[in-house]
């Protein structure tokens, strides 16, 4: 994982966009452009890209039209707004009629920052992957961002696609390849299984090293999709690691770690530690403040990850 080179997925879903060679594909954006990085779609094919101003919910119910006249549309704006503000237009106007639409969510979690607890949107996982036919994926980095992102324009049907407005480290090299669904495993070791998603796929990885280091070898699992969920991965890990946990910017209700439990439960029942928002909203300050404070850091995982060892191992 390169550290020194850091762009944030917001960033690179506007590059994407830029990619996409399907004429068919039009951005829509409400008088958040500059922010979600959707100005770059508009710069490069302003004929495709619809400003709809303050008025999100119109700007879903547009995007389900243009779906209806075989148009593939990426609706944008902060995930608050997004999940939250245009939920009932999402469910009746989208998911329900299972139309081809992309509703991408920037700026989610506690890793906006100074905007503070009112726009620090930690329910938006749990809203999305309980509709009926829609797709919740969260990228950890650039490359998997901007792959994911031309998967999402193939695909046929609704998406959530989750972004972080913090610049995050470039985990992937160029060649890997991402599919939706299939979630990607990082390290070999058999000691515990950290399950992670969006930006917390670098503070797991970063645990990885550290705990290295006292002689515990664990592997990372970056979910970046989190509907429909990768159960075999999940199942694997469980047999294969003493210790399972979960970590992610989002509330531990109806999020990764609830979507890694349901499997959990039918499949192969097994303790789950979930580190995430504990119920509770969010707070104004500095990304790297709230990280560590919400303990959803490297620091904080290593610590539950040795105390649950040494529970283990005393036990046996």
């Amino acid at each position: 994982m390169e550290e020194v080179n850091k762009i944030a997925t917001r960033e690179s879903f506007g590059k994407a966009l830029c990619e996409l060679k399907d004429e068919n594909i039009v951005v829509l954006d409400a008088d958040l452009s500059s922010a979600t990085k959707t100005n770059l779609f508009k710069e490069k094919y302003p004929d495709r890209f619809i400003e709809l101003g303050i008025a999100e919910a119109d700007m879903v119910g547009t995007a389900a039209g243009l779906a209806t006249c075989g148009k593939i549309p990426f609706a944008a704006t902060f995930a608050v707004f997004m999940a939250g503000r245009c939920y009932d237009q999402i469910r009746a106007s989208i998911a329900y009629p299972n139309l081809n639409v992309k509703i991408c969510g920037t700026h989610a979690g506690v890793t906006v920052g100074e905007d503070g607890a009112t726009h620090q949107m930690l329910e938006d996982i749990n809203l999305m992957r309980g509709l009926p036919n829609m797709v919740v994926i969260s990228p950890s980095d650039d490359i998997q961002t901007k792959a994911l992102v031309k998967e999402i324009a193939k695909y046929n049907g609704p998406v959530y696609l989750r972004l972080a407005r913090l610049a995050t480290p470039i985990i992937y090299a160029n060649d890997v390849e991402f599919k939706i669904g299939k979630a990607v495993q990082l390290g070999e070791g058999t000691d515990a299984t950290i399950f992670a998603t969006g930006v917390t796929v670098a503070e797991a990885l970063k645990a990885q090293e550290e705990l290295l280091k006292d002689g515990i070898d664990v592997r990372v699992i970056d979910i970046h999709t989190i509907k429909p969920i990768d159960k075999e991965m999940i199942i694997k890990c469980a047999k294969e690691t003493s210790i399972l946990l979960s970590v992610e910017d989002h509330n531990i209700i109806g999020g990764l770690g609830t979507a890694i439990s349901e499997v959990l439960i039918e499949e192969y029942p097994k303790k789950l530690v979930k580190l995430g928002i504990n119920d509770c909203f969010g707070k104004s300050g500095k990304a790297e403040d709230l990280i560590e404070y919400f303990k959803i850091d490297s620091k904080s995982i290593m610590e539950v990850i040795k105390e649950k060892l040494y529970i283990t191992n005393n036990i046996k």
